[in-house]
């Protein structure tokens, strides 16, 4: 079996996601996919009638980001013709599941030559977006899925985790993403973002709010309980559906809009390639694919799955959490990443350590590729070996993946 290689990541700056408002929201989505793609390219100087596939994440598939989005950013970033593309959706963890997809042909010796990533613009109007389950009634009466927001808070209360513990996460998020980027830690992987007539679109992150405090966060009202209680036509409410499963929990809503992730436009892509084919092209790795892993967990609870998925790819891997240099777990909620935390006993000091969604932002999609470039740049940094990368999906799901520098 040969070793998947990581050559090359990169990713474009975060845009506010909001339409009119954010630097990005004027653009195609192809045209993010097709800048990381053309960076990945030139940068590496490959040649892309070789690239066998591209493995891309996208989530809400509908509108300008139906139609392939992979296979049509490689047109649109002057790719050969030869160079196919297919996009998947799992969710939150479409970018990291491209990953390994694309990882997983090379070790297999199916393929020399992969490029993986995501796109996500989370300012395009989501029309026919249904809820999770599609209104399936028999599927609900199985597995009741609410809203993302409500099952962070319904998990928040099961763990007994307070606000004010997931404020100072959140606080803490922004403080080590304000350090990262006065420090340059993301110039490497960051591809400014040009508009059609040459003009910078966007060069620097646009969500972090420096200065964010724990103190500042408390004042904000919780996000979800009008949400948890909002019902359309004869549709159960969000709350009911969770008291489906769980009758007597008493949601403590403490979610807000500071320590839940950012909603942001962007596109990150993974060049890796076969030892072989790196040796006779000349390319150097930066890192390799050691293992792979899906979890799946309580559907109803959804956001649950990271650190089962942490154990199944460690096990894969013959390592333990003490071989971990560098942890990645999206931060979709603060409970997310704060469980973890806890339930693993980690040094804190190992994980996120350069801020993540609730600072930076979460374009659904890519952020599990923009993760996987984040961890390899920080072991490069820090002289470090392995990194894990997880984060929860919809559905009560999580990929996971560990990689080496080398």
């Amino acid at each position: 079996m040969s070793d998947a290689l990581i050559i090359d990541a990169c990713r474009t700056p975060r845009g506010v996601g909001k339409q009119g408002k954010g630097g990005l929201s004027h653009l195609h989505p192809q045209h993010l996919g097709s800048t990381v793609l053309k960076a990945l390219a030139e940068r590496n100087d490959i040649d892309t009638s070789e690239v066998d596939d591209i493995v891309w994440g996208t989530s809400s598939q509908v509108s300008e980001q139906s139609g392939d989005l992979g296979r049509m950013s490689a047109l649109d970033a002057g790719y050969d013709v030869k160079a196919s593309g297919v996009t998947l959706d799992r969710f939150c963890g479409s970018g990291i599941t491209a990953t390994n997809f694309a990882a997983n042909a090379v070790m297999a010796g199916m393929e020399d030559l992969v490029i993986a990533g995501g796109t996500e613009m989370m300012s395009l109007p989501k029309k026919g977006m249904l809820p999770m389950g599609a209104g399936n009634l028999h599927l609900q009466e199985l597995h009741p899925q609410p809203h993302q927001g409500v099952c962070a808070d319904a998990i928040a209360t099961l763990e007994g985790i307070p606000r004010t513990a997931l404020d100072e996460h959140a606080a803490e998020s922004q403080a080590r993403a304000d350090r990262a980027i006065k420090e340059g830690r993301f110039d490497k992987s960051l591809i400014p973002v040009m508009n059609l007539d040459g003009t910078v679109a966007l060069d620097r992150e646009e969500f972090p709010r420096p200065g964010t405090t724990a103190e500042s966060l408390s004042a904000l009202a919780p996000s979800f309980p009008a949400v948890a209680d909002y019902r359309h036509e004869d549709t159960p409410t969000f709350r009911e559906l969770m008291a489906m499963k769980y009758p007597d929990l008493e949601i403590e809503h403490v979610h807000h809009a500071g320590n839940s992730s950012g909603v942001v436009d962007g596109a990150a892509a993974i060049l890796m390639a076969s030892e072989e084919y790196a040796k006779a092209n000349g390319l150097k790795a930066r890192a390799r694919i050691v293992a792979t892993a899906n979890m799946g967990d309580d559907p109803t609870l959804m956001l649950n799955a990271p650190v089962p998925a942490a154990k199944k790819v460690l096990a894969r891997a013959g390592l333990t959490l003490a071989d971990i240099d560098i942890f990645e777990v999206n931060e979709a909620f603060a409970v997310v990443s704060e469980k973890f935390q806890r339930d693993l006993d980690l040094d804190r000091s190992k994980v996120n350590v350069n801020g993540g969604a609730m600072a930076l932002g979460h374009p659904i999609g890519a952020t599990g590729a923009i993760l996987i470039g984040t961890v390899l740049d920080e072991l490069e940094r820090t002289d470090g070996q392995f990194g894990l990368i997880t984060m929860c999906a919809g559905g009560g799901m999580a990929p996971a993946i560990i990689i080496e520098r080398v």
